[in-house]
């Protein structure tokens, strides 16, 4: 027996190649446009089947809400549904309430069933549910299976349209019943192999099956070591299984081995993205929503993290003020601070970075720490030794002071040292308590560097120019 779970789902394989054009508006844009507003239907559904759905959405998102849904109104339904996966989830329900319920239920049966799900799971409860309404009963359960996964896991990303075929099948009877179910499922390079139960076999590639002998099963061509993830997987660790064993898709199973949908490339470089931009929104300290929306809302979003800062630096201030004397008594050594705070804070970031990305790449497992740790303060020693003699150089040189110059490269390279070693015991410190090590922001880790790193420098002043030089 051969099956496809979920509806008719076309997606992007069937999608229109071109035209599009980069940079400047081409033509089609502007006779679509006029024909949009004109009211012409037919030329506007003329014009818009020779596009990619990636291109007719960024021109959707250029018209008023009127016309976004006028021109929806006038397409296939399958290119609708297309068009309205690429578009925000926001944009997505305002062209669904505007359409008629007929139209939105045809293009919703159109969408798969992981779309629809996303789609549901931004909208309040009353609106997603009126609009599950609109699907037949079979797609609507599909779609409730999905919702009760949490968006950032394999079940929230998976889709429930794949080619799942009985294990006792010969290879003409697979290619037959794939011919049959391919226009349903969301990929059909993989063909996977299940027993009569719904349990994963195995699986095979388009290829295997089409070159294979005929009348050979299955199951004697089909590889049994298959790579699955369980539907509650982070979306990360599904991101990298992805690329780890290079897939086109991954099967999500249950704890009976039972296939319950696949997580496609697709998806995983959406996961990519946006936990991409959510670690660099971390690690800048800015909110996530700070770089959209009213100026307004901008600036409120962004200033408390600002504020937060400034308090931190106003410790700063208060280290220079404890060290006021050292300060009356050897002037030049306020000209260094600067210097000596933005080059540990440098250094602190550079850190920072290699090993939140080393941790959300894997390449820096659990129980680690102290491997890392111990690299980077090599790295750090290195760092420190080289900065500490060209800072003592160039003090010297601007100054003729040598008891400066060595005071500043003295605490150039402690502070160097140190910067290495925060930068990359905080985020290990994050990740061994299980939080996100992106947490540990550079602007967060740059002013801890500069209470430390100011608090070092006249500790060494004190302690060089005062005791050790008398």
């Amino acid at each position: 027996m051969a099956q496809a779970e979920g509806n008719g789902q076309r997606r992007r394989r069937n999608a229109p190649a071109g035209p599009a054009t980069a940079g400047a508006a081409a033509p089609w844009q502007e006779q679509l446009a006029r024909a949009v507003q004109d009211g012409d239907a037919a030329a506007a559904a003329r014009l818009a089947g020779e596009l990619h759905p990636a291109d007719l959405a960024e021109f959707v998102l250029s018209q008023e809400p009127a016309l976004r849904a006028r021109l929806l109104g006038w397409l296939r339904p399958e290119q609708a549904a297309l068009v309205v996966e690429e578009l925000p989830a926001p944009v997505q329900s305002e062209i669904l309430a505007v359409l008629d319920r007929q139209r939105a239920g045809a293009v919703l049966e159109e969408m798969s069933s992981d779309e629809v799900a996303d789609l549901l799971g931004e909208l309040p409860p009353q609106r997603a549910v009126d609009l599950l309404r609109l699907l037949r009963d079979r797609e609507a359960a599909d779609v409730r299976s999905l919702l009760a996964y949490l968006d950032d896991t394999a079940g929230g990303l998976m889709t429930t349209e794949f080619v799942a075929l009985q294990d006792d099948l010969t290879a003409a009877e697979a290619i037959d019943a794939l011919r049959r179910l391919a226009p349903d499922a969301e990929t059909i390079y993989y063909v996977y192999v299940v027993d009569r139960e719904e349990r994963l076999q195995g699986v095979l590639s388009l290829r295997e099956l089409i070159v294979a002998p005929p009348d050979t099963p299955i199951r004697r061509i089909m590889r049994t070591r298959v790579v699955t993830v369980p539907p509650d997987m982070d979306q990360e660790e599904v991101a990298r299984v992805v690329a780890k064993y290079d897939l086109l898709a991954v099967p999500v199973v249950d704890a009976e081995g039972r296939i319950l949908g696949i997580v496609t490339v697709d998806d995983v470089v959406d996961v990519l993205e946006e936990e991409a931009s959510e670690d660099i929104y971390r690690l800048t300290a800015t909110p996530e929503g700070a770089a959209a929306g009213t100026s307004w809302l901008r600036a409120r979003l962004r200033l408390p993290w600002l504020v937060g800062l400034l308090l931190g630096e106003l410790v700063v201030a208060k280290v220079i003020q404890g060290f006021e004397g050292t300060l009356e008594r050897v002037a030049e050594l306020a000209y260094f601070i600067p210097l000596l705070a933005a080059t540990a804070g440098n250094v602190g970031t550079q850190s920072l970075a290699t090993a939140v990305r080393g941790l959300a790449t894997g390449e820096i497992a659990r129980g680690e720490a102290l491997r890392v740790l111990g690299r980077e303060l090599q790295v750090g020693l290195l760092l420190a030794l080289v900065l500490a003699l060209t800072s003592t150089g160039l003090v010297y040189a601007v100054l003729g002071n040598g008891a400066v110059a060595v005071t500043v490269g003295t605490a150039m390279g402690l502070n160097t040292l140190v910067a290495a070693a925060i930068g990359v015991v905080v985020p290990l410190a994050l990740h061994g308590l299980r939080v996100d090590p992106a947490v540990a922001s550079g602007p967060f880790v740059t002013t801890t560097l500069d209470v430390v790193g100011t608090l070092v420098y006249f500790l060494t002043a004190t302690w060089l120019l005062f005791r050790v030089a008398g």
